[in-house]
C-alpha cells in the first residue's frame, strides 16, 4: 500500500508576464497555482505515493480553482478548510541571463494567514499518515500560524509519525531574528531537514565556509559542516542540503548532500539550462520524501532527489509534472535528453 504523506501550507494564485517580459511591458498574465508544500504534494502524487495538502482556501471560485489545480493530479483535498476572503497572490517575473527573476507577493489577508487554531483537526487530519511535511513559509505568514504548526508537530510526533521540514527562509516575509525564535521551537519536533545553501545562514547563523553562492563557488566541507551543526542542534536524524551554483539567471550547476547517520552522500552535479525555477527547492523535497519512505538507500536517495529537481527546472510552473521513471532515467545517467520514441 502506498505511504500516506500530509503537507500543510499556502496554496497561491501566481500571475506570470509571457515569456521574458518584466512587469513593466505586461498586458497579459498566465494564471497558474502553487506554493512550497502543495508542491511537495504534487510530486509525491505524481510518483504514485497518497498524497494529502492541507491548507484554508475561500469558498468562491477562486478559491475552488486552487482546489481543482490540486484534484488535477490526484492530491487528496479532503482536508482543505473552507473560509476566509482571499487566495495569495504572487507575481512572478521571469529572468534571463545577469537580470534575475523577481517576486513579489500580495498574499496579506489570505485565507490560511487568518487561521485559527480550532479549524485543524490534527489528530483526524493525520490519522493513517506516515509522514507530514511543512516548511518555514507557513509560520512566517505570522497570525496564528506558528502556533499552529506547533500544534501539527506535536501531535505528529505523539503518533509516531515522520516530520520533516524545508527552512525556506523568505526575507520578504519576517525577519531572521523572528524565524530563528519560531523555527528553533518547531525544529525540536523534524526528523528530516531540508535547506539550502542560505536558510541555515539566515534562520540559524550556522555558515558553510568558503561558499559564495553569487560567484557559483561551493565547498563540500563547509556543507558537511552545516548538516553536522543543524544535526547536533536538534536532533535530526537526516539533513539534505541543496547546492546551487548560480553562474546565471539561466544557467545553474546543480547537486546536492545528505547528511544520514553521520556519512555524507553527494549526489552527481548537473549543469542546468533553466526553464522555471520556482519549485526547484519543493521538488527536490518531494524526490527526497519519496525516495525514503521508499527504502532506498543514502546514496540513491540523494540522486534521486537533485534528479527529481533537475527535471523540475526544466517544466514551467511550480508543480514537477515528471514520474518517478523519469527521475530514475535521469539518476541514473541518462541525462542527453534525446527524443524518446
Amino acid at each position: 500500500m502506498a505511504k500516506r504523506v500530509v503537507t500543510f501550507g499556502e496554496i497561491m494564485l501566481r500571475l506570470a508576464p509571457e515569456g521574458y517580459y518584466r512587469f513593466v511591458q505586461a498586458e497579459r498574465y498566465q494564471a497558474l497555482y502553487g506554493g512550497g508544500e502543495a508542491n511537495v504534494a504534487v510530486s509525491l502524487s505524481n510518483y504514485g505515493m497518497d498524497a494529502a495538502f492541507v491548507t484554508k482556501l475561500p469558498e468562491h471560485e477562486i478559491g475552488q480553482a486552487g482546489v481543482n489545480a490540486l484534484r488535477r493530479f490526484g492530491v487528496d483535498t479532503s482536508c482543505i478548510i473552507r473560509g476566509g476572503d482571499r487566495v495569495g497572490i504572487y507575481y512572478m517575473e521571469k529572468g534571463a541571463s545577469q537580470r534575475p527573476s523577481k517576486v513579489i507577493y500580495d498574499r496579506a489577508g489570505s485565507s490560511i494567514a487568518q487561521a485559527e487554531i480550532k479549524d485543524f483537526d490534527w489528530e483526524k487530519i493525520l490519522r493513517g499518515a506516515d509522514w507530514f511535511h511543512f516548511t518555514g513559509i507557513t509560520p512566517a505568514l505570522k497570525g496564528n500560524l506558528p502556533a499552529i504548526c506547533l500544534e501539527a508537530v506535536k501531535k505528529a510526533k505523539e503518533m509516531g509519525i515522520t516530520v520533516s521540514c524545508d527552512l525556506n527562509y523568505r526575507k520578504k516575509l519576517w525577519t531572521k531574528q523572528e524565524a530563528r525564535k519560531t523555527m528553533e521551537a518547531l525544529c525540536g519536533y523534524v526528523d528530516v531537514c531540508i535547506a539550502n545553501e542560505e536558510d541555515a545562514s539566515d534562520v540559524f547563523g550556522i555558515k558553510a565556509e568558503d561558499t559564495d553562492v553569487t560567484s557559483g563557488k561551493v565547498n563540500h566541507d563547509g556543507y558537511k559542516s552545516v548538516a553536522r551543526q543543524l544535526a547536533e542542534r536538534f536532533g535530526f536524524s537526516k539533513v539534505a542540503i541543496t547546492l546551487r551554483e548560480s553562474l546565471s539567471a539561466n544557467d545553474n550547476g546543480w547537486s546536492a548532500m545528505l547528511y544520514d547517520g553521520g556519512q555524507y552522500y553527494f549526489s552527481k552535479r548537473y549543469l542546468m539550462h533553466i526553464v522555471d525555477r520556482v519549485g526547484g527547492g519543493d521538488s527536490f523535497g518531494g524526490g527526497l520524501i519519496y525516495a525514503l519512505s521508499e527504502g532506498y538507500g543514502p546514496q540513491e536517495v540523494i540522486e534521486f532527489a537533485a534528479a527529481a529537481s533537475c527535471l523540475k527546472h526544466t517544466v514551467e510552473g511550480d508543480f514537477n509534472m515528471v514520474s518517478a521513471e523519469e527521475v530514475k532515467k535521469l539518476s541514473k545517467g541518462d541525462g542527453s535528453g534525446r527524443v524518446q520514441r
